[in-house]
C-alpha cells in the first residue's frame, strides 16, 4: 500500500494510491485514525486493514485523479535522524573526515526543514552559495523501541519514502591548515526547506527488501545519481539499531539513510571533491541555483520533484 497526504483547501487529508487514483480515506470512512499520518501509523494493523478494504472497494465518492490534487509532505516527523557517509561510492568521491566509513555520521534535521512534492527549495546566498542535493531512502518508524536488535529492526518500520537531503556544502565542509577535514553538520544540513519528502510512503508490504532498491537523481533532466541501496555501508536494520541506542524510536520518526555518489560536491576540488566517471551519469557543472528542478526517484516508491527558487525575505519587511 502507498499512502500520502494532500491539500484539500487548507486542510491536509490522507489518501491511498491506486495507480493514477488517490482515494481519500476520511471521505471513504470517518475514523479517528484517518485524520492524519501520525494517527494512522499509531493505529497499526487495524488502520492498515481498514485502508486496504477501502483500496479494494474504490468508493467513487472518495476517488480523485492524482494529477488533480496538490500533494503535501507525507507526514510531519517529530524527529529526523540522519546517517551521513553511508555509501561506499559516495565516500570515494569526496573529502573524508577521520570517521567517514567507520561509523554512521549522526546528525539531525527538524520538522521545520520538511517540504512536500513540488514545494520550493530555497536558495539564499547569505546562507550558502554551494547548495547541493542528495536523494536518499527514508525510513518511517511504525513501532516504538529502544536498544532494538538488528534482527528485529525491520519489524519496527511502517514504511519508506523518498527524501532529498539538501546541503549547504560551504557550511558543512571545513578543512584545517594541516589538511584535516571535519564537518559542521548542524549549519550545513538543517535550514529552511532542507528536506523535501514524498511523494508517498510505501508500506513494508510494498518493499520486500530495502537493500535492493534502485535510486536516481536528475537535475534539469541530467542524470546525476544512479545506484542501489545495496551499496550502503550500514543497512536500514543496522541504522535502526544504531539510532535506537540514543533514542526511543517512536511512530512517525524518520531516519535518512545516506546518499550514493553523484553529488555536486564530487566536482568541487576546493572542498576535496574527487569525481569518479560513471557510465550514463553527467558530472555537475555547478551547485544548484534558482531555476533548477531536482528530481529524486526510488523504484517501488515514486518520484519526488522540487524546484529551486530565490529566497524572498518577507518576514523582516515592515
Amino acid at each position: 500500500m502507498k499512502i500520502g497526504t494532500y491539500l484539500n483547501g487548507v486542510e491536509k487529508r490522507l489518501f491511498v494510491q491506486d495507480g493514477d487514483t488517490a482515494i481519500d480515506l476520511l471521505q471513504a470512512e470517518d475514523r479517528a485514525d484517518f485524520v492524519d499520518m501520525i494517527s494512522f501509523i499509531r493505529g497499526g494493523d487495524a488502520s492498515k486493514s481498514a485502508a486496504e478494504k477501502i483500496l479494494a472497494a474504490r468508493p467513487p465518492n472518495a476517488c480523485k485523479p492524482i494529477e488533480e490534487i496538490k500533494l503535501a509532505e507525507p507526514l510531519p516527523p517529530s524527529t529526523v535522524l540522519c546517517a551521513g557517509s553511508n555509501y561506499h561510492a559516495h565516500n570515494a568521491e569526496k573529502a573524508s573526515s577521520p570517521l567517514s566509513g567507520r561509523e554512521p555520521e549522526f546528525f539531525l534535521k527538524t520538522s521545520d526543514c520538511v517540504i512536500g512534492p513540488h514545494a520550493p527549495i530555497l536558495y539564499d546566498e547569505r546562507l550558502s552559495q554551494k547548495l547541493d542535493c542528495e536523494t536518499e531512502l527514508a525510513i518511517v518508524i511504525g513501532r516504538p523501541g529502544r536498544f532494538i536488535a538488528v534482527e528485529d529492526a525491520l519489524d519496527h518500520v511502517f514504511g519508506y519514502t523518498i527524501s532529498n537531503d539538501v546541503t549547504a556544502r560551504d557550511r558543512q565542509v571545513r578543512m584545517t591548515d594541516d589538511g584535516i577535514v571535519f564537518y559542521e553538520l548542524g549549519r550545513g544540513k538543517a535550514f529552511d526547506a532542507a528536506l523535501p519528502l514524498g511523494p508517498v510512503i510505501a508500506t513494508t508490504a510494498e518493499i520486500a527488501d530495502p537493500q535492493k532498491l534502485s535510486l536516481f537523481t536528475e537535475i534539469n533532466g541530467e542524470p546525476r545519481q544512479s545506484a542501489s541501496t545495496s551499496d550502503m555501508i550500514w543497512t536500514c536494520a543496522e541504522l535502526i539499531h544504531f539510532f535506537s541506542i540514543n533514542f526511543t524510536l517512536r511512530p512517525g520518526m524518520v531516519i535518512l539513510t545516506g546518499t550514493p555518489a553523484g553529488t555536486a560536491w564530487s566536482v568541487d576540488a576546493e572542498l576535496g571533491g574527487k569525481w569518479q566517471p560513471t557510465e550514463g551519469l553527467v558530472p555537475a557543472s555547478r551547485y544548484c541555483l534558482p531555476g533548477d528542478t531536482v528530481t529524486s526517484a526510488i523504484k517501488g516508491i515514486g518520484v519526488l520533484e522540487n524546484p529551486v527558487i530565490q529566497y524572498q525575505d518577507n518576514l523582516n519587511s515592515p
